[in-house]
C-alpha cells in the first residue's frame, strides 16, 4: 500500500506544484540556485488534490494532536489550507502574518486569540524554517500554546531540522524531498542521470551552482 508521503508526492508532481529541472535552475528569492520550485498554491486549483491534502491534514492532527483547539494558518500560501482543515475538523482558525500590520490595530496575528488555547500551525511549505518559526513566535508572544506544526512539503534540509529543534517545535510533513526523488524518475520527470545532481544540491543548496 502506497505511503501518504509518496500519495502526496504524486499528486504534486501530476499538477506541476513540483517542478524540476536541474538543467536550467531556478533562483529563489533568497538568491539560492535550485532545480526544483515547489508552488503549493497551485493545489487550490485541482479539488480533488486540495481534499486529498486537507484530509490528510485532519488525520495527522487528530492522530498527533488530539487536544487541540484552533488551526493557525501561515501567511500567505497556508491560509486557505488551514481554513480548509479548521472546517474539516470544526475548530476555529486564525493566521500569523509575517509583520504586524503598519496600520490599524497593527495584529500579527489575525482572528480571535484565547490566551492559553492549543493550537496547531498549517504551513504550506519548509525550506529553512525561517519564516515558519517565525509565526510560531508570533503565536506565542499572543499567548496561545503551540503545539506543533504541519506542512505539505519539506526540502529536508538539516539546518531547518537544527532550527526546529532549537525552538522546541514538532514538525510533521505530509510530503518530503527524499519521498518525491524516487517518484520523479519513475514518472519520468527527471532521468535518472540527474539523481546525483538533485542529491548533490539538497546537501548544500546554498553554494550549489555558485
Amino acid at each position: 500500500m502506497i505511503s501518504t508521503e509518496k500519495e502526496i508526492a504524486k499528486s504534486l508532481l501530476q499538477i506541476k506544484a513540483i517542478k524540476l529541472n536541474p538543467s536550467n535552475p531556478f533562483t529563489w528569492a533568497s538568491g539560492w540556485r535550485s532545480p526544483i520550485y515547489c508552488d503549493n498554491r497551485k493545489i487550490l486549483s485541482y479539488p480533488a488534490v486540495r481534499r486529498q491534502v486537507c484530509e490528510a491534514f485532519a488525520r495527522l492532527i487528530a492522530e498527533k494532536y488530539p487536544e487541540v483547539e484552533v488551526i493557525a494558518g501561515v501567511a500567505t500560501g497556508a491560509i486557505a489550507h488551514g481554513v480548509l482543515v479548521a472546517e474539516a475538523m470544526n475548530k476555529p482558525f486564525i493566521y500569523v502574518r509575517s509583520a504586524p500590520k503598519s496600520h490599524g490595530l497593527a495584529n500579527q496575528v489575525e482572528g480571535e486569540i484565547t490566551p492559553g488555547s492549543r493550537v496547531v500551525v498549517v504551513e504550506d511549505l519548509v525550506s529553512t524554517g525561517g519564516s515558519s518559526l517565525n509565526a510560531v513566535q508570533a503565536l506565542r508572544d499572543a499567548g496561545v500554546e503551540v503545539l506543533g506544526m504541519v506542512a505539505i512539503f519539506t526540502y529536508g534540509f538539516p539546518t531547518a531540522e537544527e532550527n526546529f529543534a532549537r525552538e522546541g517545535v514538532t514538525l510533521d510533513t505530509l510530503s518530503n524531498y527524499n519521498a518525491m526523488i524516487p517518484l520523479a524518475i519513475e514518472e519520468g520527470v527527471v532521468p535518472a542521470s540527474e539523481l546525483e545532481t538533485l542529491r548533490q544540491w539538497r546537501k548544500n543548496p546554498s553554494i550549489w551552482m555558485q
